[in-house]
């Protein structure tokens, strides 16, 4: 599957984003999706993830109350909307796709918070 992560940006501590990912090439309803992020310096760490019908979400514990995950099995997007945003949120984000053991990575949107 190819997936292409957009919505990244510059924002001031407090704003808010919507990130997008467009996924094609597999049936996008039988993928696990997900976010991550990678800070400057530090490694790739989960954030969040979402169930193939959307009933089921997974928060870490440092963005559970400020992000939300969703998305769109008809249009094949999942977006993640992140409220609240701290300087700590600076990363790049990437979505991620699961099904079974095969896993597929966007190629990562840039965010920056400006404090």
């Amino acid at each position: 599957v190819q997936l292409q992560a957009s919505g990244g940006g510059l924002v001031q501590a407090g704003g808010s984003l919507r990130l997008s990912c467009a996924a094609s090439g597999r049936t996008f309803s039988l993928l696990r999706m997900g976010w991550f992020r990678r800070a400057p310096g530090k490694e790739r760490e989960f954030l969040t993830s979402i169930s193939r019908t959307g009933e089921d979400t997974y928060y870490t514990s440092s963005v559970k109350g400020q992000f939300t995950i969703s998305r769109n099995n008809s249009r094949k997007t999942v977006s993640l909307q992140m409220n609240s945003l701290k300087p700590d949120d600076t990363g790049v984000y990437y979505c991620n796709s699961k099904q079974g053991l095969t896993e597929s990575w966007g190629q990562g949107t840039l965010v920056t918070v400006s404090s």
